[in-house]
């Protein structure tokens, strides 16, 4: 198991280019199942979930080869067959039901096991049966062998309302309706850069997707697609997470190819807690002069920061945010009404110094500024391992972050890309 040796209070200084979007990347290679013609990704982000879905999709029959250098990939489902995954590789990333829409479009009959990922509270997959059903699957799961079941001879079209905003639904529906006799109209769902991604994406090989980015998606279903070329864009996870690394660092960085048009709702909700960057063009540039001062809601009354979906503030986000929070003046309440875990790592920044109370599974307050002392702490989850990688550079003294694997998971060579502005942190095995 791998750690990370972290020696706060460097400031970060310099330029950065983000990698490609790990959101995005899943469901393109899942999706990549829908045709047996050649599909050429570029900027595919180096990171085990990634690898885990590559290792996923090339059990069922698919090859994958790096073409030039690492970040393409040329992937091609030419002879795909049902097959026993393995179930512990499954566990490993929660988008390994990303696999059920295009595989029941392609072959009529497939069995996966459960879903893993980040434990941050229960993640139901209701909303993928619900709908897969709707386009005509029949799909159960099977409490003896622990397994989803579904089949199909044949999708159609259909009018379908989710039941909840789910991205990976979303996704799910997309794919196993771009092939389906007939129109789709799906209602209430995701609208995130990665389920837009994988729109274009699918239309760039024939798909006929209308109404990209809303919340009604409109899908007239063709007899097959083609090969292809796309380009991931940034990982605006990613890009957020080094603005918070500049801002608590007291640095000035420019992040190239940053994506600026996603960060619209982020921009604002930072806004709040006192936090500012400048747009160039595709760059973001934040400056060393922050105001970092939380801005009160009428009546002085203490701000609330809460999640909902895209376009509003994401839920990955907040982890990052609540380490920011803690190094600007004031008070501000957050509420994470998704996943009643998310929360949990908080004990953490307390226990580096952070004025934080944690009011019930769903909502904190956080009380700043305050200096951050190092600490030996160990990341439960992707973004909480970040944000606690951004309060390890901001604290005084030296800090040993443990379980970094789960920041490998959606962050690729964070160490080094920090060390190129700068930071002071290394990469160590366990002893």
């Amino acid at each position: 198991m791998d750690k990370f040796i972290i020696q706060g209070g460097k400031p970060l200084a310099g330029e950065i280019t983000p990698s490609g979007n790990k959101n995005a990347a899943l469901p393109l290679l899942a999706a990549c199942l829908l045709t047996d013609e050649p599909v050429i990704l570029h900027n595919v982000p180096e990171i085990r979930d990634v690898q885990d879905m590559r290792a996923l999709i090339e059990s069922l029959g698919v090859t994958v080869e790096s073409v030039d250098h690492n970040h393409t990939w040329k992937v091609q489902a030419k002879h795909v067959r049902p097959a026993d995954l393995d179930p512990d590789l499954c566990r490993r990333i929660r988008a390994s039901i990303l696999i059920a829409g295009p595989m029941t479009a392609r072959t009529g009959n497939f069995l996966i096991p459960p879903p893993g990922g980040d434990v941050i509270g229960r993640r139901r997959v209701d909303t993928h049966f619900l709908a897969l059903k709707a386009l005509g699957a029949e799909a159960n799961y099977n409490r003896a062998s622990h397994m989803f079941d579904f089949r199909a001879q044949h999708l159609n079209g259909a009018d379908i309302l989710l039941d909840e905003a789910s991205v990976t639904a979303t996704e799910n529906t997309i794919m196993a309706a771009v092939t389906a006799k007939g129109d789709t109209t799906l209602r209430n769902a995701a609208s995130e850069p990665h389920v837009q991604e994988l729109c274009h994406m699918l239309n760039s090989l024939g798909a006929q997707i209308e109404d990209i980015g809303s919340n009604t998606v409109h899908i007239h279903g063709v007899p097959s697609l083609h090969g292809g070329e796309y380009t991931i864009g940034p990982d605006y996870l990613e890009v957020v997470s080094f603005i918070g690394a500049a801002v608590v660092t007291k640095g000035s960085i420019r992040i190239r190819k940053a994506g600026p048009q996603y960060l619209d709702m982020v921009r604002l909700v930072f806004g709040r807690i006192g936090v500012v960057w400048e747009v160039d063009g595709e760059d973001i540039i934040v400056p060393q002069d922050q105001p970092l001062v939380i801005e009160t809601d009428l009546g002085d009354a203490i701000p609330e920061i809460k999640t909902n979906v895209w376009p509003a503030f994401p839920s990955d986000l907040g982890s990052i945010t609540f380490t920011v929070a803690t190094q600007a003046k004031g008070s501000v309440l957050f509420h994470d009404w998704m996943y009643p875990s998310r929360m949990y790592f908080t004990d953490k920044l307390i226990n580096m110094g952070a004025q934080i109370v944690l009011c019930d599974p769903h909502r904190c307050i956080v009380i700043g500024p305050t200096q951050l002392i190092g600490e030996k702490v160990e990341s439960p989850d992707i973004r909480a391992g970040m944000a606690l990688v951004l309060a390890a550079m901001a604290a005084e003294g030296q800090s040993t972050i443990r379980n970094v694997g789960q920041i490998d998971r959606g962050y690729e060579r964070i160490e080094e890309k920090l060390r190129s502005l700068g930071a002071q942190i290394r990469r160590t095995k366990e002893g």
